[in-house]
């Protein structure tokens, strides 16, 4: 009788086997909470300075994101043992503004985009839905909570997804 309880124990463990996964390793990647701010040309060369005001559960806060070159992929080529791509700039601008507290609940986005000369280029409001986001995937946890607005090249507000 033991040695069928044995086999049993045995068999029971090897089949379960198969569906073990080994656990997955989340790097120490961080996911602040804020809004990413993507200008589109022509509109983008006229502008040199954001700001973004968030409003929303009774309290706001004014980012300044730094703004740098916008770049898309060109050209992506794979072989064995690696992938490269290539990149090139789109004309636009593109920005990320740290908001502390973000909530993941709709919010009020003053978006404030001065020139080279301090004058105001466009300024106008959106409201948008911050998310949890991922950085690692779902199974290492949730960054702080992100929204997207999109400025399009004739100054229209978008929430991108």
């Amino acid at each position: 009788m033991t040695g069928r309880l044995t086999m049993l124990s045995t068999l029971s463990v090897m089949l379960a086997l198969p569906g073990c996964a080994p656990e997955r390793d989340c790097t120490l990647i961080g996911a602040p909470a804020g809004v990413s701010l993507t200008i589109a040309p022509p509109l983008a060369a006229r502008v040199s300075e954001a700001e973004l005001t968030a409003c929303g559960g009774g309290s706001c806060t004014t980012a300044r994101p730094p703004l740098s070159p916008a770049d898309r992929v060109t050209t992506q080529t794979c072989d064995a043992d690696s992938c490269g791509a290539t990149l090139t700039r789109t004309g636009g601008k593109r920005g990320f503004g740290d908001v502390a507290g973000l909530p993941k609940a709709p919010v009020e986005v003053r978006v404030k985009l001065k020139g080279a000369d301090g004058g105001t280029v466009l300024d106008r409001t959106l409201t948008v839905t911050p998310r949890g986001s991922f950085p690692n995937g779902p199974d290492c946890g949730e960054g702080g909570p992100q929204a997207a607005i999109t400025v399009s090249g004739d100054g229209g507000l978008s929430a991108a997804t």
